[in-house]
């Protein structure tokens, strides 16, 4: 009878467990349902006109490489994403800089090829209010973002000709220096932003364009602070405290957004979410393949494939051990206790080495959710930090324009 009684209590024990797993997952699909859900950051345009994929079929994420299309999106319950329109640095020259305005321009038509393909789906946003008017109407808002400010050259109102086309933030740098700013990961150059970049922030606030500091050095970020009159963004990065990359924002970098009104948009790139453990044979191995082909965004479309069939062998041979999502949400929990609840959003990063051990693609999205709410914040919270954040600062910037 002792053991029966045992065995009973331990029944009712793992039943009570299981209800409550399950109400804890139906309470967070609820939420993540009833919220306006928006990633800040992917970088799907460069892959889709790929050889292979489908934006409109659900294509697998380890065989296509590819983390975002239409059926993914509407299974991570997502309500508007952002297209970067990603140029990666080359020469510094006028033909370079005309290289890089007439491919942003392809890119930018690509973008809108897609969403007039799918439109029965997919709408262009332009503006903060737009993702709840589309949300109504069944469909997925896709903004437009400029990732690197490459593309402006030095040609001030080539970004008049850019806000025409939609974007509707310009992160100001990539990984290498710009004539706008210095890159977090390359050496000081012109110590923070330039004064062509002052100019490149008056007109951006001048338009209503957010001004994007991931990727920016910290004397850049410090910079654009102190000179833009509206509120600016992090679309891809994390707590620097918690995993130590310069890409990451520091707290006083932090407490600093907060005071400029801005958001930081935290980011799911395994690098950036969890220092990596060292992996020596990786490490040669994709030093080996830049040496082999070169600089990636200086290769001709041939050269491009040949160094992605390298990249991925290397991917293939010596996978990286990725970060979770309870990692990641240890940032967010870190940014609510530095700067409060209202600076924090997501950008994942997607197609742009995005994605998690448990949040490897947007169809999975809703894991985040979970949670969030496993960790005990509230809907309102939840809603804030999955678009609620973002639209208040785009708002701002809208107001702040002339």
């Amino acid at each position: 009878m002792r053991n029966f009684l045992i065995l009973l209590a331990v029944t009712v024990a793992l039943t009570s467990c299981a209800e409550s797993e399950t109400k804890l997952i139906n309470k967070a699909a609820r939420i993540h349902a009833a919220a306006l859900t928006v990633d800040s950051h992917t970088d799907t345009p460069l892959g889709l006109h790929r050889p292979g994929f489908n934006f409109g079929e659900r294509n697998d994420p380890i065989e296509s490489r590819s983390k975002i299309d239409l059926p993914r999106m509407k299974e991570g319950g997502m309500d508007g994403i952002w297209f970067a329109v990603f140029i990666g640095q080359g020469p510094r020259t006028p033909e370079g800089n005309e290289k890089a305005r007439q491919r942003a321009l392809e890119i930018t038509e690509d973008i809108y090829e897609t969403v007039d393909k799918y439109s029965d789906d997919l709408e262009v946003a332009t503006k903060a209010a737009d993702l709840e008017r589309i949300a109504k109407k069944g469909k997925h808002a896709i903004y437009l973002g400029m990732e690197n400010g490459y593309p402006i050259g030095n040609d001030i109102d080539l970004l008049n000709t850019y806000y025409e086309k939609g974007i509707r933030y310009v992160t100001l740098v990539h990984s290498i220096n710009n004539d706008i700013c210095d890159s977090s990961t390359d050496s000081t150059e012109q110590g923070g932003l330039s004064l062509f970049g002052s100019e490149v922030v008056a007109r951006m606030n001048d338009l209503g364009i957010m001004v994007d500091l991931s990727h920016a050095s910290d004397n850049s970020f410090y910079d654009v602070i102190e000179q833009s009159r509206a509120p600016v963004i992090a679309s891809h990065s994390c707590a620097r405290a918690l995993c130590d990359n310069p890409r990451n924002l520091s707290d006083d970098m932090l407490l600093k957004l907060k005071e400029n009104g801005g958001v930081i948009q935290m980011c799911i790139l395994s690098a950036y979410v969890k220092t990596p453990q060292p992996n020596p044979q990786r490490d040669s191995a994709k030093q080996a393949v830049r040496k082999k082909h070169g600089n990636y965004y200086e290769l001709d479309e041939a050269g491009k494939e040949r160094f992605r069939v390298d990249w991925y062998a290397v991917d293939r041979d010596f996978p990286e051990e990725l970060a979770t999502v309870k990692d990641a949400v240890d940032h967010i929990d870190h940014i609510v206790e530095v700067i409060g609840i209202d600076h924090v959003g997501i950008g994942t990063d997607f197609d742009g080495g995005g994605g998690l051990k448990d949040c490897f693609d947007v169809s999975q999205m809703g894991n985040i959710t979970l949670e969030l709410v496993r960790r005990g914040y509230s809907a309102k919270e939840i809603k804030k930090i999955w678009g609620g954040n973002l639209t208040r600062v785009f708002k701002a910037v809208e107001a702040a324009a002339i």
